[in-house]
This record gives C-alpha cells, sequence and structure tokens, in this order.
C-alpha cells in the first residue's frame, strides 16, 4: 500500500491505544446551568473508559482543582491553556509509521466555522499536546476536525461534503486539492465523498454522526425510519452514496444499520442523538445512552458488531445537548511498535 506523509499513516480507531486524550469541560459562558451536569457526565465516560485503558485529561490551569476533585485516580492531569472540550476535533490526529515513531496531524481548527469564541487556544493545543508526548506536530493547511473523517487502516478514509467543503472552514478549496491534503496528511489512497447532513447546525455533517468503521470493509450506519421525518432521507441519501462506492481495496462495503435515538428528549437545536458516537477503547467500546427503550435496541448491535469488545453504555443527554456525544470529547493516541 502506497503511503503518504514520510511513510506515516493514522492507525484506525479499532486498532490498539497507548491511551485516550479527554479535556475537563469548564466554559460557564457557553453550558452555563448545564455545567455541573456535563462535568458529571464527561467523569462518568472518563471512569468507563479507564476500566481498558489510560485516560489523560486537558485541563485549563484555573480550573485544575475542581477536575483533580472530580476525576481523583481515574486520570492523569496535563494542566494546558484550552478553550473548549470537544477533544476529538482540537486535539492532534495521530500518525505513526510502523518503526516505533509516532507523529501527529496539526489541523487548523476554527470552532466548526467560527460557532464558538474564542479559539485560539484549542488551535494551538494539538501541538501542545504532540509535544507533551515527543511526538513531531505536523500542520496542515486545512480547516477541519477529527470527527469529519473516519478511516478503516487500510487505506481507505470516509469524509462529508458538507464538513470539509464547507466555505466557513475552507472557502475555495475544490474537492481534489482538499483530498489530496487529506491523503497526504493521514496516508490513505482512497477517500470515499458522501452529501453529509445540511441539517446538523453544529458540525455541518461530521461522519461520527453518520458512520463508524467496525473494521475494514465493515461499517455501523445511521439510519432514522420515520420518513416524516428530513434527517431520516437525509441519511438514507448517505447510505446509498456509500453503497455505489468500494473502499480503497476495490470491496463493496457491508453495512450494520444503526438506528439514531428517535425517542430521545431533544432539548436543543444541536442536540447529538447519535448512538454511533462511540468510543473504541482497548477491549471495550464506550457507547452514548439517552435513556430510552431504544438504548437497548443499540447497545446490543454494538455489542454484537464488537464480540471481542465489551459495550458499556453512559448516559450523555446534557452533553448531547451542545450537539456531540462520546467520540467527539475523546481522541485515542494509538499504541506504536
Amino acid at each position: 500500500m502506497l503511503i503518504h506523509n514520510s511513510g506515516f499513516r493514522k492507525p484506525a480507531e479499532f486498532e490498539r491505544h497507548d491511551r485516550t486524550w479527554m479535556i475537563w469541560p469548564h466554559r460557564g459562558d457557553l453550558y452555563g446551568a448545564k455545567l455541573g451536569a456535563v462535568q458529571r457526565e464527561h467523569r462518568n465516560i472518563v471512569e468507563a473508559i479507564s476500566q481498558f485503558e489510560p485516560v489523560t485529561v486537558v485541563v485549563h490551569p484555573e480550573h485544575a482543582g475542581a477536575a483533580r476533585v472530580s476525576l481523583g485516580n481515574l486520570a492523569e492531569i496535563v494542566e494546558f491553556p484550552v478553550d473548549d472540550f470537544w477533544t476529538r476535533d482540537c486535539g492532534p490526529s495521530f500518525i505513526t509509521n510502523g518503526h516505533g515513531k509516532l507523529s501527529g496531524v496539526d489541523w487548523r481548527f476554527n470552532a466548526w466555522g467560527g460557532k464558538h469564541s474564542p479559539w485560539d487556544k484549542d488551535d494551538r493545543l494539538a501541538a501542545r499536546i504532540l509535544a507533551h508526548v515527543g511526538a513531531e506536530a505536523r500542520r496542515s493547511w486545512l480547516t477541519t476536525e477529527g470527527g469529519s473523517f473516519a478511516l478503516d487502516g487500510e487505506g481507505t478514509l470516509i469524509v462529508t461534503e458538507t464538513s470539509i467543503l464547507n466555505p466557513n472552514r475552507n472557502p475555495g478549496v475544490s474537492k481534489a486539492l482538499a483530498e489530496s491534503e487529506l491523503k497526504a496528511m493521514l496516508g490513505v489512497e482512497k477517500v470515499v465523498w458522501l452529501p453529509g447532513d445540511p441539517m446538523d447546525k453544529e458540525t455541518d455533517g461530521h461522519i461520527d454522526a453518520i458512520g463508524a468503521f467496525v473494521r475494514p470493509g465493515l461499517v455501523l450506519f445511521e439510519t432514522n425510519p420515520d420518513p416524516a421525518d428530513p434527517h431520516s432521507w437525509i441519511l438514507a441519501e448517505n447510505l446509498a452514496c456509500l453503497r455505489r462506492e468500494t473502499d480503497a481495496k476495490g470491496r463493496a462495503f457491508d453495512v450494520i444499520p444503526l438506528e439514531e435515538a428517535i425517542e430521545a428528549e431533544v432539548t436543543s437545536e444541536a442536540f447529538c442523538r447519535s448512538y454511533l458516537n462511540f468510543y473504541i477503547a482497548n477491549g471495550g467500546v464506550i457507547i452514548p445512552g439517552f435513556g430510552v427503550a431504544g438504548d437497548a435496541r443499540a447497545l446490543a448491535t454494538i455489542q454484537s458488531a464488537f464480540l471481542d469488545r465489551r459495550a458499556v453504555m453512559v448516559n450523555v443527554n446534557n452533553i448531547a445537548a451542545f450537539g456531540g456525544a462520546i467520540h467527539c470529547i475523546t481522541q485515542e493516541q494509538p499504541a506504536i511498535a
């Protein structure tokens, strides 16, 4: 397989990790009266992941005391200036070269097209984390986020047009130019473009609420059975597009449908009701729950997809109100040979 970026590639999320990176939520101006509840859910997610692998939590220095009280011995704490807590999107995309060297892509970050200010500390966070672990930072000119792509570790990348090509991130950038940069930075051979989700007002249709690799060739894909819901048609359009594609090895994609949490109480315009926004850990998969009947069905579906891992569900109703879930607040650091 041809590998770009001087022999580096981004391992798939289901490959072995060294640890998980997260960020402690502290923004009272953004989360208001829900901040305490968001922090409690965050702590519960840290606890769930820590059963399977080490967790390092970045904490703004002004909030380190509160974080240490809440997290106790569940995680290592590292103090860096930070704006928000969506680690998937502002943290580094770790890459390895297969010979014991760790590096990372430092994407340009502008808070999903300037939706929340300030974001300058978050834009510098990837470089700080990479320096902390002694890894080289490879700065990309592309403005994007870690939740905007999914890859299989065998040369295939799936992205959405509504996110990557959005003029609020990359004005004037063509699909071909964006694709070239994604291939170069992540070490992939083929980029599969899905139309995305124009209804998503927070991330502009990140792939991590639409589809996720279980293993090469097999994708869990979000569905909505309600024909009266416009989101049902959006997801169906994305699935139809995926079914017309093949991966870097020439294989058609096998798909496991995963119904989104249509029974969840939607408490905001940005509410993320995606069970697919889970986190794959070493020996586990941490799944968002909403306290509805669909939780049990989603847990069973995901557990059957990951037979070699233990599925753990954590309630995320308060975090979900702000546009994301478990995948959005985590970032894996891959193990190296």
